[in-house]
Order: C-alpha cells, then sequence, then structure tokens
C-alpha cells in the first residue's frame, strides 16, 4: 500500500471507530493527549504520524495499533469481509469475546470433557472431584499424567529437563487423554495457556471453565496448602503474582465459562459451575 493510500486508510478507521463510539474530535484528542488539529488531519490523511502519537488514539478508542495500520485481506460482500468489517470497529474486549463464542461455535465436540482452567489457587483440585462426582464423571490431573510420562516428580522434571520437555509432555498427554475417547473432568495445568498447542487443544475438545481468583486469594490458598514457594526467595512475591496473572488473563478469559471463586465457599461454586454447564447441555436444569 501506497504511503498516501495507507495515510487515507488510516484517517478512515480513526474517524469510522470514533463516530462508532460516539465520540466529538474534540474528546477523542483530549483522551489521546493530542491536539484537535491533529485529530483533524489524521482523520482527512494528511497528518504526518509518528508512531507513539498513533498509538495513543489507538488506546483511546481502545483498539490495537494494527486494527488502525493493518492492511485489509478481505474484500467483497461474504461473511469473512462482513465479520472483519465487524471486529475492524470493535473494542478489544469485544473482539475477546467474538473469539471465545467463535472457539466455542468450533469445537470438535463440546461435551468431550470439561477442563479446570487457573492458576494456583483458583480451586481446581478442590473443585474438580467435587464436579466430577456431580456429574458421574472421571476426575484426571493432567500433572499427574505428565509425571507418569515422565517418571519423575515436576520439580525434577523442570531441574532435569526444563520448561520446554515440561510444554511437549503437557501437550503430548492431554492430547492422549482426549485420544482415549472417555469423558472427564481436567484439571489443567495453571500455564498451560501459554502453551499454544496444548490449550488450543483444550479449546477445541469439550468445554473450558476458568476459575478465577484475585491475586490476594491465589496466595491466600496457596500458601493455607503449605506451599511456601511462591514466597520462596522472592522480595516481591505478591506483584511477581500480579504481573503473571496480568498476562494469562486474556487467555484464560478464551475460556467457555468463566466462574468467580473468590468471596465464595466450595459448594456455591459447584452450583455456579453446574449451572452454567447446564445452559450448555451438560446437565439437565432442574439439576443444576
Amino acid at each position: 500500500m501506497e504511503q498516501a493510500e495507507l495515510l487515507t486508510t488510516i484517517g478512515a478507521r480513526v474517524r469510522r471507530l470514533r463516530a462508532s463510539r460516539g465520540l466529538t474530535g474534540r474528546a477523542l484528542a483530549e483522551a489521546s493527549d493530542l491536539s484537535v488539529r491533529f485529530l483533524s488531519q489524521l482523520e482527512s490523511g494528511r497528518a504526518n504520524i509518528a508512531v507513539g502519537r498513533l498509538q495513543r488514539v489507538a488506546d483511546a478508542l481502545d483498539v490495537s495499533l494494527e486494527t488502525l495500520v493493518g492492511e485489509a485481506t478481505v474484500a467483497g460482500d461474504g461473511p469473512r469481509a462482513a465479520l472483519q468489517r465487524i471486529l475492524a470497529g470493535a473494542s478489544e474486549a469485544d473482539v475477546a469475546r467474538c473469539l471465545r463464542l467463535v472457539e466455542m461455535s468450533l469445537a470438535e465436540d463440546p461435551r468431550a470433557a470439561i477442563s479446570l482452567l487457573g492458576m494456583r489457587g483458583a480451586g481446581k483440585s478442590t473443585l474438580g472431584p467435587r464436579l466430577a462426582e456431580r456429574l458421574g464423571l472421571p476426575f484426571v490431573e493432567l500433572d499427574e499424567r505428565i509425571q507418569e510420562a515422565a517418571g519423575l516428580a515436576l520439580t525434577e522434571i523442570f531441574a532435569i529437563h526444563g520448561e520446554a520437555y515440561y510444554r511437549r509432555l503437557e501437550g503430548r498427554c492431554l492430547a492422549e487423554l482426549f485420544g482415549e475417547g472417555v469423558r472427564r473432568v481436567i484439571e489443567l495445568p495453571g500455564g498451560i495457556v501459554q502453551n499454544a498447542d496444548a490449550f488450543g487443544l483444550a479449546l477445541r475438545h469439550g468445554t473450558t471453565i476458568w476459575l478465577s481468583a484475585t491475586p490476594e486469594d491465589h496466595m491466600q490458598r496457596v500458601l493455607a496448602q503449605g506451599d511456601t514457594r511462591p514466597v520462596a526467595d522472592r522480595d516481591d512475591a505478591m506483584a511477581e503474582l500480579r504481573a503473571i496473572l496480568e498476562t494469562r488473563l486474556p487467555l484464560y478469559a478464551r475460556a467457555s465459562i468463566t466462574v468467580d471463586t473468590s468471596g465464595h465457599g466450595v459448594d456455591e461454586v459447584l452450583a455456579a459451575t453446574v449451572s452454567e454447564l447446564a445452559a450448555l447441555g451438560w446437565v439437565g436444569n432442574d439439576a443444576a
């Protein structure tokens, strides 16, 4: 795309997104900390654009920089083109919600398994067996399968072979679980969402449930179990936990179902989870 055409395209996208959010030019200029004059030039395709300035406009519109500068790849009036036009004006939160719905609709078998997501302290080990019993399904922890496959404890796997080896086993063991064709409740490791291949398997084979919690609850629950690893030799363990959770939030949010566990007892969380599953056809509404 030629520079003049690119500037015109960016300007049109900014103008369309601003209009879709009901913002005046002055309001967008203030939100992005730029002058009204610059914004006017930007929308008319005449601005001398610096990347930093354009990023501020994208942030103010709650879209990615790529949304403004990415070259269109689908033309015409077909469904792909229509979907691209819709998403071009969507916020990051709306794009994430659409992605979750698409992944759910394209799942190979939405009732192949129930996979529990969340960081340590989310309540997976507590809820998992209770949920499996309620649904009459077996319960399995993926980490146990990984340890069996390696013939080593998790700490030894990481110490001897490293994280890359663990992630390969993670994907292989999960694929084997799904390949057995047995419906189960599966507790997934907290970091599986950063293993694109393994996480993709979970999203395609069944229903995923993110057990969300505040960072404080994550930490308190792990320490209450006698596990001091999160704070060992760390000056600011809570800051580290917050940073990890912040990084994973968009990935966890791709789960079919989200259940908030903070401030709720296990019976409440179980009831909420079963109710959500009933809506997806896992159980009858009278059992929810």
